[in-house]
Order: structure tokens, then sequence, then C-alpha cells
């Protein structure tokens, strides 16, 4: 049985940013709408609201989120290929972040129609 998978889009235009990795979490980073901050031994990695990241700061804009209506199991196979599959097969771009309790995708605003579009074919439904 094929997954299907709710997505709830979510509204404002994203950036991801990158700072360096023993940088502190800017008081910026945080606010209204998604957020995810995540710090690895190379980089400090902020989504935030693009309206947010100041001038100055190594940012990719323009990004439309789609919140997966979960939660999951953490045993659950097959959620996040269902959904980034049609996108990859069709050669668009996405940045994907995983929470406790769903995911998040991005995409690029210039190819939200054509995710939306592919996302339907595929079975998943927009709220």
């Amino acid at each position: 049985m094929a997954v299907r998978v709710r997505l709830k889009p979510l509204s404002g235009r994203y950036a991801v940013s990158r700072l360096e990795a023993a940088d502190r979490i800017p008081g910026w980073a945080d606010g209204p709408g998604f957020v995810s901050i995540t710090r690895t031994e190379d980089e400090l990695s902020i989504v935030c609201l693009q309206d947010r990241v100041p001038d100055g700061v190594k940012h990719d804009r323009d990004w439309v989120a789609l919140k997966f209506q979960g939660p999951f199991a953490f045993d659950e196979t097959g959620i996040v290929l269902s959904v980034i599959k049609p996108l990859s097969e069709n050669e668009l771009g996405i940045f994907l972040v995983c929470t406790f309790d769903g995911d998040h995708l991005l995409v690029k605003a210039k190819d939200e129609a054509a995710a939306r579009g592919l996302l339907v074919a595929a079975g998943h439904a927009l709220l």
C-alpha cells in the first residue's frame, strides 16, 4: 500500500542560513513561524522566516514550507521517501527538516506550483 501524507502549507517565505560552528544562536533566529536550528562540527544552520535574517548573514532565500501532518512513529517507513521521490524524479530541489513529531519539506517558491501538482498526483493531500 502506498504511503499517503497530508501536508500543511506554512505561511511566509523562509531562508536557510549558515553561520560558523562556534557562533552563538542569534536572537533573530527565534520568533513566529517554523524555526529549525542545527549545530554540527562544521556549521550552525538556521531555518526561519527570511525577513528576520539580517544583511551580511550567508543564506539562501525564497523557500516555502510544507509540514507533514503527523506525528509519525519512528519505525514507520517510506513516509519521507513517498514525498520527496516525485519531486526528486522531476528535478526539484528540496530542503528537509525532521523533528521529533514530524517533518518539514521546503521547496523553492519558484517551484511551489510544480511541487504541489506532483505531490497531489502522487496521492498526497495539501490542506
